[in-house]
């Protein structure tokens, strides 16, 4: 029997799952997965929804869900390749420094809805007292028509005067809209307060009609 694409990516994905669950993570944003603190349940868990507010397109929500138990990453993602499609991930959280505190997520992807596909990718971050970097990168080998392979970004620069807000630059390269800029660039705000973050971006201002985007998320 001949599988799907689709269908083969994940299957790969269950396979190598099983020797990592047999053991007994890493922020963004959007964003990116970084070390937290210890806590007395071996899982951290993460849910976020971005909405998206386009110019000349409909407005749509792109989620997210992650899980962490030491260094077994698991992600889901919708509406982030492509509108209408769907992703799941597993990864191997790595993170190293004290004074400047390293993470890194290479993880391995499948893709399905309208877009169909597999992507490596990676989570990465940097933080120094009141700075950070986070980035999230991936590159979709396209399944069903390899012209569409693409490589998708979202970078972020942020400092943190206080505790609860956190002020930045961010850059993000996708297909799951149209501009007219290939890499869009902008700027963002963010508070937070106890598990709760609520962050505003604002896309290409300046440049072309701004997008706006709206992330919200709860850690647990």
């Amino acid at each position: 029997m001949t599988r799907s694409p689709t269908a083969t990516a994940l299957l790969l994905c269950a396979v190598l799952a099983q020797p990592l669950f047999a053991q007994s993570p890493l922020p963004q944003a959007a964003q990116t997965s970084s070390a937290a603190p210890a806590s007395s349940s071996p899982w951290e868990f993460s849910f976020a929804a971005l909405t998206y507010v386009v110019p000349d397109e409909s407005n749509y929500v792109s989620p997210y869900f992650r899980a962490d138990r030491n260094w077994l990453h698991l992600e889901a993602r919708y509406n982030y390749e492509d509108q209408e499609t769907g992703s799941s991930w597993i990864g191997y959280n790595l993170g190293a420094g004290k004074n400047v505190v390293f993470d890194f997520t290479p993880m391995i992807g499948g893709v399905f809805g309208r877009t169909e596909g597999v992507a490596p990718g990676f989570l990465m971050s940097f933080t120094y007292k009141k700075l950070d970097l986070a980035t999230e990168n991936e590159y979709v080998f396209n399944t069903e028509d390899s012209t569409e392979n693409f490589f998708y970004t979202w970078s972020e620069i942020g400092y943190s005067p206080f505790s609860w807000l956190r002020v930045g630059l961010v850059g993000q390269r996708t297909r799951a809209y149209e501009t007219p800029l290939d890499l869009q660039r902008g700027l963002f705000a963010g508070v937070s307060y106890r598990r709760l973050n609520f962050t505003t971006y604002v896309f290409n201002l300046g440049w072309t009609d701004p997008t706006t985007v709206f992330a919200a998320s709860f850690d647990f």
